[in-house]
């Protein structure tokens, strides 16, 4: 299932899967655009306090199969069915791969400007909600001992990921900035799902349609099916693992980073954390966040 707005009100980033405002009882529109999905067209109002406008809500439903209908042979039985989401093409159209030179710069100035960006991989779809910032003579910052073999990725040119396992049990995504040799990236910390929520939840082992699904580093690591092999993978490049473009959102939340008790005060003080303002897709603690 995939959501997207058609057109973006200035406070609404995105439209999550548990929408308040769709009138349930109200009939929706359907139409057909081939013989495999359905799609179900429903308006909404939204208002902002500047103006008002229309936001579309697009589900892509399977269509159901006929109880009479047989695998071809037996290995074909348990195989999926290929299918072209047509509405998902349309999203990546509009939503271009980011290019290398996107990532060639500082990681405090990378930070906010991956909020609102796509993280891709497979079917699923997620939405940049809060990111944190490491720099180089960070002492909160991975790279701050020297290039090891763990931290390798890191001092690798900008645009790469970078995937460490925590405590032992989380897979925690950042993204390399920067140029090649620095030692900077910026951590994921929360998402917002787009498309693919049974994936999702299925990686997960939760069925949630709540911030709890995706708020928090080490959840979204799991909603993407990450390991440490992910490492140095080009974000940039088509296949795998993907950033792609998005819509800048209209106000930034900043605050202290979180689990860094162990950095010198200037860094663990520094307001380094950035977050869409507004959003329930934010991971915790929320009362340190204050307007940019």
């Amino acid at each position: 299932m995939l959501w997207f707005s058609s057109k973006l009100p200035a406070r609404l980033l995105f439209v999550s899967p548990v929408n308040t405002n769709i009138n349930p009882m109200k009939k929706p529109h359907c139409l057909k655009n081939d013989t495999n999905h359905k799609i179900t067209v429903q308006k909404i109002t939204t208002k902002t306090k500047a103006s008002s406008s229309k936001t579309t809500i697009i589900k892509v439903k399977n269509k159901p199969k006929s109880k009479d209908s047989k695998p071809n042979s037996e290995s074909q039985e348990n195989l999926p069915i290929p299918q072209i989401n047509t509405t998902l093409i349309a999203f990546l159209n509009k939503n271009p791969i980011l290019t290398q030179d996107f990532y060639q710069i500082d990681a405090l100035d990378l930070a906010p400007r991956l909020l609102g960006k796509f993280l891709r991989r497979d079917d699923v779809v997620l939405q940049i909600t809060e990111v944190e910032a490491y720099r180089p003579n960070d002492s909160a910052c991975h790279g701050r001992f020297g290039k090891t073999a763990r931290t390798a990725p890191v001092f690798g040119p900008g645009g790469h990921a970078y995937v460490y396992l925590c405590y032992g049990l989380h897979m925690m995504l950042n993204v390399v900035a920067d140029k090649e040799g620095i030692g900077a990236a910026v951590l994921i910390r929360s998402c917002a799902p787009i498309s693919g929520l049974g994936t999702i939840q299925q990686r997960r082992g939760l069925e949630n349609e709540k911030p709890i699904l995706l708020a928090g580093p080490g959840k979204v690591g799991q909603a993407l099916g990450l390991s440490t092999e992910w490492s140095s993978h080009a974000l940039y490049t088509a296949g795998g693992l993907e950033l792609l473009d998005g819509p800048e959102p209209d106000e930034i939340l900043v605050g202290p980073r979180v689990g860094i008790e162990y950095a010198l005060p200037e860094h663990a003080n520094a307001l380094w954390r950035f977050a869409v303002a507004g959003s329930s897709w934010i991971s915790a603690p929320k009362k340190t966040l204050k307007p940019l």
